[in-house]
């Protein structure tokens, strides 16, 4: 083993896409410069049981822990990032949906993880779509923006305005409600809109929703605060896994995808590094300096690593218990991963530090990798400013006011 992954030490064992890791990193250069993973790809992933890992065993999943999806989605993220980026869009937003949806529509949510079919949530800012009921189905007009992995998928999670009065006309109000749309009925078209430097095959892209209908019994309420509705006892889940907050699992998962990411690049780099000359042919093996930031990357890496493990350890050991969890366990959770991605993102930029120019010039995985990386600390679900914000609330034993 590369001694740089045999420090880090994340376990990989046993791992369900084992078999489809060197089909993911033979793609990634194409992905990246065409902007859209290949179908064989997707086909493979979509054939392959880790597309149910978060489906609970009512509905015919895995119910795998959290820490198993958490090594499942590193491995990925260390062949190409922009694939587990879709992937992990795939796992946790199909977990919210099952929290949201709950028993009432469980035979929907099991002929989707029969299929082994994608799941998006478009649902980023300037999203506005809007229902209106009639004739037994509701109509859906508008535009949601961030459907990441849309492209690839089969369904998407929808929030939309109705009218109360449910006959058109908003004489009561307009509600906020959810719903899941098949993106093979007509009205659904995927605008490809993502143009960013990161993760450029992730399929970021806009849904345009013009009509599109959805059964009138298939829709739910989306509360503002909806990680304290699940935790209630009276609020009635598929499985005790769904009461876990979906936005604090898509953190731990994300942070976990950067540990992955880093660990490659941490591992490429000091592979390359033993035969490389630097200027007036000094050896760059023998250099102080590289010794110094390798090794400041490497522990970096390995403790966000361990800060991920521990934490995905807390929250299976409290779905194993069936214990509810508060708003300190949910804090905690995105706590270790903005910590996390912290220190990968140190880890990243000591890297590029040691590969200088001559490093960029001689080959793209780094350049790739380090472009891939600046999403992941940006993402709203695990922002610094906001994570961090709520955090400090906690602390002074304020209310946490963020929505999500």
């Amino acid at each position: 083993m590369n001694e740089a992954l045999a420090f880090i030490d994340w376990p990989n064992e046993g791992l369900l896409i084992e078999p489809l890791l060197p089909a993911i990193a033979a793609q990634a250069a194409d992905a990246d410069a065409s902007r859209s993973v290949a179908s064989e790809v997707i086909a493979l992933i979509k054939g392959n049981p880790v597309m149910g890992m978060t489906a609970s065993p009512q509905l015919g999943g895995l119910n795998s822990q959290v820490a198993a999806v958490a090594r499942e989605l590193a491995a990925v993220a260390g062949c190409c990032s922009s694939t587990a980026w879709c992937l992990w869009n795939h796992l946790c937003t199909f977990h919210f949906f099952c929290a949201l949806l709950g028993p009432e529509h469980s035979g929907l949510l099991a002929d989707i993880t029969a299929k082994r079919e994608w799941v998006s949530f478009p649902a980023g800012a300037g999203t506005r779509v809007n229902g209106v009921l009639k004739d037994g189905k509701i109509a859906l007009t508008g535009t949601a923006s961030f459907g990441s992995g849309a492209r690839y998928g089969e369904h998407a999670g929808v929030v939309f305005l109705l009218p109360e009065a449910g006959n058109g006309q908003p004489k009561a109000g307009l509600a906020r409600r959810f719903t899941l749309v098949d993106l093979r009925t007509p009205g659904v078209a995927v605008e490809p809109t993502w143009k960013a430097m990161s993760l450029r095959a992730s399929a970021t892209d806009h849904l345009h929703y013009q009509g599109a209908s959805v059964p009138a019994t298939r829709h739910v309420p989306f509360p503002d605060k909806f990680r304290e509705v699940f935790r209630a006892a009276d609020f009635p889940v598929i499985h005790h896994r769904y009461r876990e907050d979906w936005v604090a699992l898509s953190d731990l998962w994300l942070s976990a995808m950067a540990v992955g990411l880093a660990s490659a690049a941490l591992a490429e780099a000091a592979e390359g590094i033993r035969e490389r000359v630097a200027i007036a042919g000094v050896k760059m093996i023998e250099r102080p300096t590289i010794h110094v930031n390798l090794g400041q990357a490497g522990a970096l890496i390995k403790t966000a690593g361990d800060a991920v493990l521990r934490a995905c350890a807390e929250t299976d050991a409290r779905i194993e218990a069936a214990a509810a969890p508060i708003e300190t366990d949910y804090l905690r959770q995105l706590g270790a991963s903005m910590q996390a991605l912290a220190c990968c993102d140190d880890a990243m930029r000591l890297i590029l530090r040691v590969l200088g120019g001559n490093g960029l010039r001689e080959g793209a995985n780094f350049e790739r990798r380090y472009r891939d990386f600046q999403a992941m600390p940006l993402h709203i679900n695990a922002h610094r400013d906001r994570v961090s914000e709520q955090i400090g609330r906690h602390l002074l034993g304020l209310p946490t006011e963020n929505p999500f």
